[in-house]
């Protein structure tokens, strides 16, 4: 029996009971300890006992993991979180939503060509894979990342545009796509991130920054479309304009009748 002062308080847990809980080892529970990335137990008598913050912690240290992050980078990031790691995950996480989520679909390259044509040869499949259309699955089968540009590109041959024509349209969109996505990512990290950490990130900000993140997805999306039908608009008209030129030259269309009369 142990002693009055080191009775178990309510929500306390001794190692094991923590490692029971969070179905980690006694060792690495040590380990975690002696590489900072737990902090010590509040230690009564002869005995330490953790608490709920020990098991975030350990939660927040797996979660990190998964995305990627090796240990020595994750004490990194807890010391210099100051409290305020688990938001500064929550933030990573929220970063790395996709934009707008649509489901993939998994083809066999049959399907493929059924939908597609001559586009679902290997040649065009490995050059819309490089362009992250695709992507290639160890079974042989395609994993169309987004089936809207799937069915653009069959909308496309059925007006008469080869395969080629629309990849390489895909080309000149993927690269005007990276330019606009990296000016909206870089207006939020000048704007919006850096004076935050300039100011060591304050608890009672993360909402703030975290809204403001949210609130940039639709309205980038909302300034693309607008700057893209205004792009259209004057693209469409200079070429309407051009075309009407040409056919209104002298004697252009007249020549060639008279040629076949």
């Amino acid at each position: 029996m142990g002693s009055k002062g080191s009775k178990q308080a309510e929500g306390e847990m001794t190692i094991r009971q923590l490692a029971e809980r969070t179905g980690m080892t006694v060792r690495n529970i040590r380990a975690h300890q002696t590489r900072g990335l737990l902090p010590p137990p509040t230690v009564r008598g002869r005995t330490g006992y953790y608490g709920p913050e020990h098991v975030a912690r350990i939660e927040l240290t797996r979660e990190m993991q998964a995305d990627g992050l090796n240990l020595e980078a994750i004490r990194r990031v807890l010391d210099s979180a100051d409290g305020s790691a688990s938001a500064m995950v929550d933030f990573t996480r929220a970063l790395r939503v996709p934009f707008e989520h649509e489901a993939p679909e998994i083809l066999d390259v049959e399907e493929l060509e059924g939908i597609w044509g001559d586009a679902g040869s290997q040649k065009l499949r490995q050059r819309a894979e490089r362009l992250g259309f695709f992507r290639a699955l160890p079974d042989g089968r395609v994993e169309v990342i987004s089936p809207r540009l799937l069915r653009a590109a069959a909308e496309l041959a059925e007006l008469g545009i080869s395969p080629e024509g629309a990849l390489a349209a895909g080309e000149k969109l993927r690269r005007h796509a990276d330019g606009v996505a990296r000016a909206f990512v870089d207006l939020f990290v000048k704007e919006v991130w850096q004076p935050f950490d300039r100011a060591g990130r304050p608890e009672e900000d993360w909402p703030r920054i975290n809204e403001a993140l949210e609130r940039m997805r639709p309205l980038a999306a909302g300034a693309l479309h607008a700057g893209f039908q205004i792009a259209m608009g004057e693209a469409v008209e200079n070429e309407s304009e051009r075309m009407l030129r040409l056919a209104a030259r002298p004697g252009k269309g007249a020549g060639k009748r008279r040629g076949r009369s």
